[in-house]
């Protein structure tokens, strides 16, 4: 295993965490950023307020992209356990 192939290995599972991840972290970002104007317009200061919009919004997130997402990890997975053998010195 040449530090190349492990470089190439880490930035492929990075850039799959990053497309896995970046769909459920902007539904929560603006769905947070929703919550926290209107809790300053109505002087609402309820920690708890934003829990429940943001657990309704990952679920739908998964419900609509999850199968995407589902893919796009086997896939790796699939590609990392076909290349085993050319990894072995």
């Amino acid at each position: 295993m040449t530090p190349e192939i492990i470089m190439s290995m880490g930035r492929q599972a990075i850039e799959v965490t990053l497309m896995v991840a970046t769909p459920l972290l902007l539904v929560t970002l603006v769905i947070g950023l929703i919550v926290s104007i209107f809790q300053a317009a109505t002087q609402i200061n309820e920690t708890t307020l934003s829990f429940i919009p943001k657990l309704v919004g990952i679920f739908i997130t998964l419900i609509i992209g999850g199968s995407w997402m589902l893919s796009v990890l086997t896939d790796y997975l699939r590609s990392v356990l076909n290349n085993i053998p050319n990894l072995v010195d």
